[in-house]
């Protein structure tokens, strides 16, 4: 006698719990966990210690980044608690504000006669773009949705958008599109975000495709300028995408670590202290 087919109920069921038994909420626990002791997890290693399907860890991830517990990079996740997880715009742009408030004052006063500056992504470049003089004439090139919004009063501010995937926390391109349209551009000045800044590793940021934006916005400007607060002294990331010696220089605020900042310095960068 035929065996009968198990249901399609029974099948989403077993695929829900694994061939472990673990309900969905206990597996996610669980990537969480790991995420959190290793400070990253692989979607495939994943796989095969929770004996489900690799759809299925990916689906976990899902849910985890809504909840706001995970960041997923390629080929897994980082967990938010991390350092260097970035968090949504709005969230960064809330803390540190006023010390990122002088670091934007400051670099208003770097662009003196450029033409075209390239801001990134990111709280800081949010208020620079705040800060910037509405009579002066200028081309800002970006890929952040909340940059351009900052800049839409502006009539004599012209601006060129980075196109490309958007990712939902920034709300703004990243990867190889906005990559490329960079590549095709000569910029007077680029501002630029990171979540990491260390002697050994340099700038770094949690996402591959964010990584990719920033090391053409280094190559294409004559002129690097790091905004960087306090907090991101001292800390690596995922993606490495510039040398700290690649930068003309470093925009910080008195309270960055003094032995980073004079490591910093030694390397011949300047760095300027709000």
């Amino acid at each position: 006698m035929a065996s009968q087919r198990p249901s399609g109920r029974r099948t989403h069921a077993i695929t829900e719990r694994g061939d472990s038994g673990m309900y969905a909420v206990e597996r996610r626990q669980q990537i969480l966990a790991e995420a959190r002791r290793d400070g990253r997890v692989s979607v495939n290693d994943l796989s095969e210690s929770l004996q489900v399907a690799p759809e299925t860890v990916r689906r976990d991830l899902a849910d985890l980044e809504k909840q706001g517990l995970v960041s997923r990079v390629h080929g897994g996740a980082l967990p938010t608690d991390r350092i260097g997880f970035e968090g949504t715009v709005t969230s960064r742009t809330e803390r540190n504000q006023p010390e990122k408030v002088l670091i934007a004052a400051r670099a208003r006063h770097e662009i003196r006669d450029a033409e075209v500056i390239f801001l990134d992504e990111g709280s800081t470049a949010i208020m620079v773009a705040r800060a910037l003089d509405p009579e002066r004439p200028l081309t800002v090139v970006t890929g952040s949705i909340p940059v351009i919004t900052a800049l839409s009063a502006n009539p004599r501010i012209s601006v060129i958008l980075l196109g490309g995937p958007m990712r939902s926390g920034s709300l703004a391109a990243a990867g190889a599109w906005p990559a490329r349209m960079l590549s095709e551009l000569v910029v007077d000045i680029a501002f630029l975000g990171t979540n990491g800044v260390t002697v050994d590793r340099g700038l770094t940021c949690p996402d591959l495709a964010v990584a990719a934006v920033k090391r053409a916005a280094v190559a294409t400007a004559r002129r690097r300028i790091l905004l960087a607060d306090a907090t991101k002294f001292g800390r690596d990331s995922f993606a490495v995408f510039a040398k700290v010696t690649e930068m003309d220089l470093i925009i910080t605020e008195s309270a960055a670590p003094r032995t980073t900042v004079e490591s910093i310095r030694r390397q011949g960068v300047q760095v300027v202290l709000t």
